[in-house]
């Protein structure tokens, strides 16, 4: 059985502590945002719950990806993964609501999920009538996700996440970094939803065809949140997400440690893939020395002997050296 995520108890939304928001374990942080208005009004029905978003709505259509019942709640691709298992539909949000509602009482309702939706675009007022602290975070975004059940495949998110479950109940299993390649993760470029995705069926693992994935769950956390808890989850963690009830809600801050002119990696390592895997054997283990010299490993042999006023791109990455690099690289990638 996978380990139980570690706990926090008793902790001040208004007042959360570096050693949780800077954590490189996922946490639990049992009750964190249960006095939150919006917690309250769903502990009460779905009916108030929805009535309590709709106080926010600002009518505009919100896209909605629906899954037929025999899915199973499982976002994912259609057999040869040349598509996906679903259809997504713009709607208004208060109808998307309204169907949630109907459908709870419908023995194979189809899997209805709103994902990754801008809390302050969709819904202004929102996140100041259920506040939290994280005026010291950079890059900071928050965003609602809003469905019945359903089942999100393992993935990574680049920024560190705090995920807030607001109404219904989730269930997290969540992987350490290291498990890429015991997580058997489909195509980078052609994506359920912007991020790289497990093959694996969580509910019905195949073995035979996955067999690391017996060793992945080795290394397995898993966590229940009710409405009222939250789970930090630091960058580039795998998690599975199960919405366990037939109306959930989850409202996530994200955010990132470094400056906002910080490109993602995922540009850099898309670019590598194109530029050095298919290169011959010895050519790719010369770049893989170059990158370890300049990027994973730098000391003071990699650019001591230069004057600092000389160092260039050498030198910390400012603002000005990051506009300048990417126009230039505009400039190469598009010769």
């Amino acid at each position: 059985m996978p380990e139980a995520v570690a706990e926090r108890h008793g902790l001040d939304p208004m007042a959360l502590p570096d050693e949780v928001l800077h954590s490189t374990q996922p946490l639990l942080l049992r009750g964190l945002v249960a006095d939150w208005p919006m917690v309250q009004a769903a502990r009460c029905s779905p009916a108030d719950g929805v009535a309590y978003l709709n106080r926010f709505d600002r009518k505009a259509p919100v896209v909605a990806m629906v899954a037929p019942p025999e899915s199973g709640g499982r976002f994912f691709y259609n057999q040869d993964l040349s598509g996906f298992n679903f259809q997504r539909q713009k709607a208004p949000l208060a109808a998307v609501l309204d169907t949630l509602l109907k459908a709870a009482d419908t023995e194979a309702p189809p899997a209805i999920y709103v994902g990754s939706t801008t809390l302050d675009t969709y819904l202004p007022g929102f996140r100041q009538d259920n506040p939290i602290n994280l005026e010291a975070m950079q890059q900071k975004l928050a965003s609602i996700w809003i469905g019945n059940r359903s089942r999100i495949a393992a993935h990574q998110d680049l920024p560190d996440n705090l995920a807030c479950v607001v109404a219904g109940r989730r269930r997290f299993t969540l992987f350490p970094p290291d498990q890429l390649a015991n997580l058997y993760i489909g195509p980078l470029d052609f994506t359920p939803a912007g991020q790289a995705i497990s093959l694996v069926d969580f509910h019905q693992p195949d073995f035979e065809r996955f067999p690391r994935f017996a060793k992945a769950l080795e290394q397995a956390q898993v966590a229940e949140l009710e409405a009222g808890d939250a789970l930090m989850i630091p960058s580039m963690w795998w998690h599975h997400v199960e919405a366990l009830e037939a109306f959930n809600v989850l409202v996530n801050f994200w955010w990132r440690r470094v400056p906002g002119y910080m490109d993602t990696p995922m540009n850099a390592l898309m670019l590598a893939l194109m530029s050095i895997r298919d290169l011959p054997p010895e050519q790719r283990r010369t770049w893989q020395e170059t990158f370890r010299h300049y990027v994973f490993e730098p000391d003071d042999a990699t650019a001591g002997h230069i004057p600092e006023s000389a160092r260039r791109v050498l030198a910390p990455i400012d603002e000005t050296t990051a506009r300048e690099l990417r126009a230039h690289l505009l400039q190469r990638l598009n010769r």
